[in-house]
């Protein structure tokens, strides 16, 4: 049986890892917060010299050869912003993950020992029920297990292709510029 302490014990340690959660929550959108400003001061800075050197442009071709000079870097600068925003959204993420993993397997380590209780107090004859309940339970948890390494593998995956895009957008940028 539970007792009024072990509840309480509970709620409080589920109450520290919600806090703990929100704080990182807070953290992530400080982080995107911040990259945002950067990325717009530094684009309103941009937009200023840019302003000027188009002001200054005495011919048609000059104004050409300004704009596609514009093109590279700004294709560039905003695969870094994408790859620092995934970054940080894969960083939060990460940490989600880690706590609730953390908790699962506590909550599971917690339940196979009242499965383990409730095992040793059963009345004589149960030993059927009793040897269901603990292969119903190994047989949830291995299932839980596959689909966290599914997971894990999916998010694998979907880094790997966004890495892939990431770097064949870049390339392609560079090489159009090349050409003019």
């Amino acid at each position: 049986m539970l007792t009024v302490e072990q509840v309480i014990a509970s709620h409080k340690a589920n109450i520290e890892t919600l806090f703990g959660l929100t704080n990182k929550a807070f953290e992530g959108v400080e982080k995107i917060v911040e990259l945002n400003l950067t990325a717009s001061k530094a684009a309103l800075s941009e937009v200023a010299g840019h302003t000027q050197s188009i002001l200054s442009v005495k011919d048609a071709q000059e104004l050409l050869a300004l704009q596609s000079g514009l093109l590279q870097p700004l294709a560039e600068k905003t695969a870094a912003y994408s790859r620092h925003l995934y970054d940080i959204a894969s960083g939060a993420s990460a940490e989600l993950t880690k706590t609730v993993e953390g908790q699962a397997a506590e909550a599971q380590k917690k339940f196979a020992g009242l499965v383990d209780s409730a095992a040793k107090n059963a009345p004589a004859g149960s030993e059927a029920a009793v040897a269901i309940l603990k292969s119903s339970v190994a047989a949830a948890n291995n299932a839980l297990e596959s689909v966290q390494k599914a997971v894990k593998q999916a998010t694998d995956v979907a880094e790997a292709n966004f890495n892939a895009v990431a770097a064949t957008a870049t390339n392609a940028t560079k090489a159009a510029a090349k050409k003019r």
